[in-house]
């Protein structure tokens, strides 16, 4: 890849997830997400830090070699935590992926890998990113307002106003008996479920909302879910005032068995689903250089 000058700020960006990368090239004048750009690859994220970052080599290599755009203006990633996203470092520990990556300068390793600028490389929170996108090109993108939380094996929370958006981390808010991260992911599905029957769930919130159609128990634990959630976010909604809330992650895809409850009890605000799904936290990445574009590196 060699640097040079640009005339269109076209973006890769891409999604780390637990087992898998999501890459693709965005055109942020539009926030959007070229079709035919994208490409998803499998990562072993227990391996050592060559392989992963070898693997997310070959990510953005398979999205260059499509020849979509003759340029890029910088590269932007959606990362999990706890990273510093400033200087591009890892601190994922105790997670059971990138372990390898711990203390890492992930921003210097990518640019010698690429052959790029470290100025070009740009890192965000998952979940900033997820709701970044919802609220630029999704189910926020009427509003100038909109606060965005994602349900999945964390709990991410994010507020964008005028298109700029800020992590509120309401994850490590203290709630209950531990903080709100505890409650508001997949973990406590699975541990309620183990609390209330002795039995261990497989399958995850999946399995549970498969198994919501014949035990009440099971619904009864979608209401809890939601009657928690509906007071940690009474306070954030009532600080903030947004337009829209915007809910995603992979608990989202069960909302028929909380939703309507949370919706009844947060009718102050509009609440919406996310509409981009996993192209959200790519275009959300990118939106890093809307002001200030790096370095083209062309393919």
């Amino acid at each position: 890849m060699q640097i040079n000058n640009f005339s269109r700020p076209y973006i890769l960006t891409a999604d780390i997830g637990g087992s898998h990368i999501t890459a693709a090239i965005c055109d942020i004048e539009g926030h959007s997400i070229l079709p035919e750009s994208v490409v998803r690859a499998e990562v072993d994220s227990k391996s050592g830090a060559d392989h992963i970052l070898l693997s997310w080599k070959a990510a953005f290599e398979q999205v260059l070699a499509k020849n979509l755009t003759s340029s890029i203006a910088g590269l932007s990633i959606a990362m999990p935590g706890p990273f510093d996203y400033e200087n591009g470092v890892s601190y994922i520990r105790g997670l059971d992926k990138y372990e390898a990556l711990y203390g890492l300068s992930v921003k210097s390793w990518l640019a010698q890998l690429l052959n790029i600028d470290q100025d070009v490389i740009r890192f965000r929170n998952d979940a900033e990113s997820a709701i970044a996108g919802e609220a630029l090109s999704g189910a926020g993108s009427n509003c100038s307002r909109v606060m965005g939380i994602t349900l999945g094996t964390g709990f991410g929370s994010a507020y964008a106003e005028n298109a700029t958006t800020k992590d509120l981390n309401l994850g490590s808010h203290p709630y209950k008996e531990s903080i709100a991260d505890d409650y508001f992911s997949t973990r406590w599905f699975l541990r309620r479920y183990r609390e209330l029957t002795s039995d261990n769930l497989s399958g995850g919130v999946k399995k549970l909302a498969e198994l919501a159609q014949g035990s009440t128990l099971a619904r009864e634990l979608f209401i809890e879910f939601a009657n928690n959630l509906s007071e940690l976010l009474a306070d954030p909604i009532d600080r903030y005032r947004p337009e829209v809330l915007v809910v995603c992650g992979n608990i989202a895809l069960s909302s028929e068995l909380f939703l309507p409850q949370l919706k009844k009890n947060l009718a102050a605000v509009s609440i919406q689903l996310a509409q981009l799904g996993e192209l959200a936290p790519l275009i959300g990445a990118a939106a890093m250089f809307d002001t200030h574009y790096g370095s083209l590196f062309t393919n």
